[in-house]
């Protein structure tokens, strides 16, 4: 995929990484072509999904959810009764709940690592006993509350 990116596309990704605000005009005098290029150029990324949209990014502390929580989850792929459960579905239906941030589905000796935000402690303690382990499928659960946060980013490195 990177191979069909030429240097001015990777300059206006980085850019658009950056600051999803800036106009196609600002950008095309930042990296020296026309504005209708550039317009042409971004669609273009758009098209291809390589840009797949644009958000404002929020202080989950100022906006009350301070809490960060990494959430381990080991999955049971039978219910006691036999019945065959998938990995897949469980992790949408974790995706559903509005304080999960991300759920991937990983390798080692957990199934799931799952990224909660919250009020506080308790509030992450209530998402884990309340709804979390009710969840068919959920065998144990393994939970890092983050203390402190040196880097968080979106960007990926081009």
């Amino acid at each position: 995929m990177v191979a069909e990116l030429d240097r001015k596309d990777i300059q206006i990704l980085r850019i658009l990484q950056k600051n999803s605000k800036i106009t196609t005009r600002e950008i095309a005098k930042q990296i020296n072509i026309p504005v209708t290029t550039v317009f042409t150029r971004i669609k273009k990324l758009e098209k291809k999904g390589i840009i797949s949209g644009y958000r404002a990014i929020l202080d989950a502390k100022k906006l009350g959810k301070g809490t960060t929580a990494f959430i381990l989850a080991s999955f049971t792929y039978r219910t006691p009764n036999k019945e065959l459960l998938s990995q897949r579905e469980l992790a949408k239906e974790i995706a559903k709940f509005p304080e999960v941030q991300e759920v991937h589905i990983i390798t080692g000796d957990w199934d799931l690592l799952i990224k909660v935000r919250a009020e506080n402690v308790e509030e992450i303690g209530k998402f884990v006993i309340d709804k979390l382990r009710l969840i068919k499928g959920i065998e144990k659960t393994l939970t890092c509350v983050v203390f402190d946060t040196e880097k968080e980013s979106t960007e990926i490195p081009l």
